[in-house]
């Protein structure tokens, strides 16, 4: 795994396809494909599950059921890193959309 998890999954990488204008009319980008909101879902519940195996293996190593101290410092760590790069998105993503609104046509 990444050390961006699944936010990785957003970002582009050099085996994607690009992206081709399919001209007008065409119905890609919508319908039932998903696009950038299934990836921004898909991105989201991945977070939510490293967040949540985390916390599980926190609970276990508190309980006394598991002995592995590095493994659970390693994905509360991975877990707190890609909740940071989410919040960076998120505010990158909503100060984009302020300065579009700001724009004067």
């Amino acid at each position: 795994m990444s050390a961006l998890g699944p936010i990785a999954g957003l970002v582009p990488t050099a085996t994607t396809t690009p992206i081709q204008d399919a001209g007008p009319g065409s119905t890609t980008g919508s319908g039932s494909g998903g696009g950038f909101g299934k990836a921004l879902a898909n991105a989201v519940d991945g977070l939510n599950n490293q967040i949540n195996s985390a916390s599980d293996q926190a609970q276990q190593l508190a309980a006394g059921q598991t002995q592995d101290l590095t493994g659970v410092v390693m994905a509360t760590e991975q877990a707190s890193i890609e909740l940071e790069v989410a919040s960076q998105i998120r505010s990158k993503a909503v100060d984009a959309y302020q300065e579009i609104f700001r724009m004067q046509v």
